[in-house]
């Protein structure tokens, strides 16, 4: 059986005050049911993963991005579907992130990070943010 391979947008979106990350956590009906990311979704076809964060932060939680640039790239195994992802740092936008589409989201602090259960696929990240940002006061 052959996998299904998803390419996958997200979005760090940070506060002003570069101290804090908008989080949300999955809908029980999902797969990564109750577990924590960062908001994004499928890269359609035809669509860059640019774009494709864009959309998916103003559906799933209601901002319009205003400036962003890739923080990271990689690929990730599971036993029934292979993922590759691209993480966005969100650097400015308008309006207030929600959970738009009715899930829980909320502001952490970056040292907290780990007081939340996220995805084996998002250990990458988690890594590279903590150690960017993690110290920060």
């Amino acid at each position: 059986m052959e996998k299904t391979c998803l390419h996958i947008a997200a979005g760090i979106i940070l506060n002003p005050e570069l101290t804090k990350v908008f989080i949300t956590q999955r809908a029980p009906k999902d797969q990564s049911r109750g577990l924590w990311e960062f908001a994004g979704g499928k890269v359609e076809e035809g669509e860059s993963a640019r774009d494709a964060v864009i959309r998916e932060l103003d559906e799933e939680v209601g901002i319009e991005v205003v400036e962003l640039e890739l923080l990271i790239s990689f690929e990730h195994e599971y036993p029934n579907k292979a993922l590759m992802f691209d993480f966005f740092l969100i650097n400015a936008f308008n309006g207030e992130p929600f959970g738009k589409e009715g899930q829980p989201g909320m502001w952490v602090l970056f040292s907290q990070l780990d007081q939340f259960e996220f995805p084996e696929a998002n250990k990458p990240v988690l890594s590279k943010i903590v150690g960017m940002f993690g110290k920060v006061p």
